[in-house]
């Protein structure tokens, strides 16, 4: 089975655990040493439980944390040209893996495909890991849904998926207009209702989990999205998952 956990998820950081077999992967990390730690002890793993790091792009809350626990615990990382050359980073004391954004790739006892999305980053991915027959599907910045977005996560038996803002929320926040504009933009992140659109459109019959991610602390509700969602699934509210800032989500299973 796969199994499926998060550290924290939303503005000040973000890191999932994917898990099959003796194979545990780190997709991103936007903490601290401490701070992770202290998040995968909550998991009941520890840094030397992680068998690599995938990333999907370069801004911090995703990969402020990366090299420096790659650096100290001696794991590899996998990521695209574009992240890596966007990042500056000295690559001393690092094992770097860079991956093509359309081919697969086989780490351990997963299966990993990366798929390229619109997002105001250098060559940013997102990510399917299969296994065993199951497949959990990751989109968690991208500003606007595309063809091959819907073929890559169509009939995932799970799905980590962005519900960052509510457009009415954004609209009268206090953000700058700049920001409003970067963050509603085709390569910004996912509003509720597209999040929602893209689930209407896609295979959903075999989903035994959904969990929304990368909520704005400032610009949305959980009970808006799972509204949103619900409406769209038929499913109770109450079966939806929302990733929060501080704890993430407890492990999840894919039998």
């Amino acid at each position: 089975m796969i199994r499926f956990a998060s550290l924290g998820s939303g503005s000040a950081g973000n890191a999932l655990l994917v898990e099959r077999g003796s194979t545990c992967l780190m997709l991103d990390c936007g903490f601290g040493l401490r701070e992770t730690a202290a998040r995968l002890h909550r998991l009941e793993r520890s840094p030397a439980c992680i068998t690599g790091i995938l990333v999907t792009h370069e801004h911090g809350d995703h990969i402020g944390g990366v090299f420096r626990f790659a650096r100290k615990y001696a794991v590899p990382i996998w990521l695209t040209h574009g992240t890596w050359v966007a990042t500056r980073e000295s690559d001393v004391g690092l094992d770097l893996r860079i991956i093509d954004s359309h081919r697969g790739l086989s780490i351990g006892d997963l299966e990993i495909q990366p798929f390229p999305v619109p997002h105001d980053a250098r060559e940013p991915v997102q990510y399917v890991f299969s296994g065993a027959g199951r497949r959990l599907g990751v989109l968690t910045d991208a500003g606007e849904v595309t063809p091959h977005i819907r073929e890559m996560l169509s009939a995932c038996d799970g799905l980590v998926l962005e519900c960052n803002h509510d457009a009415r929320m954004l609209a009268q926040s206090i953000y700058p207009a700049s920001l409003k504009r970067r963050i509603a933009s085709r390569y910004g992140h996912l509003e509720n209702s597209v999040a929602a659109e893209l689930l209407g459109s896609i295979d959903c019959s075999r989903l035994q989990h959904l969990v929304a991610a990368h909520l704005s602390e400032r610009n949305n509700l959980p009970e808006l999205v799972t509204a949103a969602i619900a409406g769209v699934l038929g499913c109770a509210e109450a079966w939806i998952g929302v990733a929060t800032p501080d704890t993430g989500f407890g492990w999840r299973c894919l039998n």
